[in-house]
């Protein structure tokens, strides 16, 4: 798990407790925001990125099912959804509106502690397996900018992590000599060339007759993954 501190929104009218669970997280090590219904709710999703909600399903109002579908329209943060004891057709509900999962009420505030973190651990486990792209052996991971040959760490200098990370955003898709120079921090185009060049060194196994980093005619360089 990465060590940033996590923002979770609690989303439930009960007052005691949204107080509760606000006072719980926090002391274990997460900066909590809430909101009384769906209202406020999108309302601080305006203001904040949240990495998880905790949603009641039972609110005033719009729903804790319906605020999940407009959610699941605008973003994929993780929700763990709140339901009454017996409610399977709620649990059911927040689950096909796209909850990642749910804790029925009464709950111990220690069991959504857990779940909170299983929860993060697979969307950062999930995030940091898409960020990996593969050149035949070698792994590159473009979160952290490693390079790595079964394990094994290849260096690459600044300019070639910014390189190959802009070539990576863009998989598959050629990317002018022009657009290269401007997104790695305005180098000139004669200097794209070099470091492609040397990228090719530690990427390919035949430099001369690359098969992950290739020179698109008149449209500038390509990287596939493999």
């Amino acid at each position: 798990m990465v060590s940033e501190i996590k923002h979770i929104l609690v989303v439930d009218d009960d007052t005691r407790i949204r107080d509760l669970l606000s006072q719980f997280l926090q002391d274990h090590g997460y900066y909590v925001s809430v909101a009384k219904d769906a209202k406020e709710a999108r309302a601080q999703m305006e203001l904040f990125v949240f990495d998880l909600l905790v949603l009641d399903v039972m609110m005033p109002g719009e729903s804790g099912v319906e605020l999940t579908q407009y959610i699941r329209k605008q973003t994929d943060v993780p929700i763990l959804m709140l339901t009454a004891m017996g409610d399977v057709e709620d649990r059911i509900s927040g689950l096909k509106s796209g909850a990642d999962d749910y804790l029925q009420k009464p709950f111990e505030p220690m069991e959504l502690l857990l779940r909170i973190e299983r929860v993060l651990s697979r969307v950062y486990k999930q995030k940091q397996k898409l960020a990996v792209i593969r050149f035949g052996k070698l792994k590159f991971n473009k979160h952290t900018g490693d390079l790595t040959d079964q394990g094994e760490v290849i260096t690459l200098t600044s300019n070639e992590i910014k390189m190959l990370t802009v070539l990576s955003q863009e998989l598959g898709t050629p990317i002018s000599r022009e657009k290269l120079a401007q997104e790695c921090g305005g180098v000139n185009e004669r200097s794209v060339d070099v470091q492609i060049t040397r990228l090719r060194n530690k990427i390919e196994q035949d430099p001369k007759q690359p098969l992950f980093l290739k020179t698109i005619r008149g449209q500038g360089y390509v990287l596939y993954g493999g």
